[in-house]
């Protein structure tokens, strides 16, 4: 005998909702009715002739829970499977019924509206750390700002500094104005006797190396004053 091949395979619509019922070792079982539609010409007529075929299909274990959640009244599916009779007795009758054992099932309705909701709900749920991420880089960048601030707080002293050694010597006339830098004041009184013709740095340097020859450099500067004056007087023709 050579192999032979039982198999079955429906597309159509479901004319109730699934029936389903559980054994004693706790498997579910499905029963659902499948309408398929065939459609011919009436000869006498010629008129279009629409037939309705109504199939059984009994339905085991997990794919019985999965067709009694998704399926429903008039949805379309596809099942794949084998047929089986079986026999029962009532009455003292024996009867018989042959129905169809789905092992496969594909459902045809679509449900992309309802998934991709939950998919585009899940899409928010995973960009909203991107959007804190941007704000704490904003974070980042104001914590730099400090650093700014120091860099410019050292151009003071740096000014400060550049004015003592502009200063004029004490030998120029009072008639120019003279004016003492304003910070570094109680310095230049006990340095300027020191200094002639030179800066204000090299004055703090040699003050106190040499305290004790203060006093003898004044008396020194004292007659220049004088003498400058009478060399211009010599130079009048009058």
């Amino acid at each position: 005998m050579g192999r032979s091949v039982n198999k079955v395979t429906l597309i159509g619509t479901l004319g109730r909702d699934p029936e389903v019922r559980y054994m004693p070792n706790g498997n579910a079982v499905a029963n659902i009715s499948l309408a398929t539609d065939e459609s011919y010409n009436d000869k006498q007529t010629g008129q279009k002739v629409e037939q309705t075929e109504w199939h059984r299909i009994t339905i085991y274990g997990k794919l019985a829970e999965i067709v009694q959640q998704y399926l429903k009244k008039g949805s379309r599916a596809y099942f794949e499977g084998k047929l089986r009779t079986r026999e029962w007795e009532k009455d003292g009758v024996k009867r018989y019924t042959t129905e169809i054992i789905a092992n496969d099932m594909m459902m045809l309705d679509s449900r992309s509206d309802n998934m991709g909701a939950g998919n585009n709900f899940a899409g928010q749920g995973m960009n909203a750390p991107m959007g804190g991420m941007g704000n704490a880089a904003m974070g980042n960048q104001g914590m730099g700002q400090p650093m700014g601030n120091q860099g410019g707080y050292q151009a003071p002293p740096a000014q400060q500094h550049a004015a003592p050694q502009q200063a004029q010597p004490m030998t120029q006339p009072p008639q120019q104005g003279y004016q003492p830098p304003a910070q570094p004041a109680p310095m230049q009184q006990q340095q300027q006797p020191a200094q002639q013709h030179g800066s204000y740095q090299a004055a703090q340097q040699q003050a106190p190396q040499q305290p004790a020859q203060q006093p003898a450099q004044q008396p020194q500067q004292a007659p220049q004053p004088s003498n400058s004056f009478d060399d211009f007087d010599d130079d009048i023709p009058f």
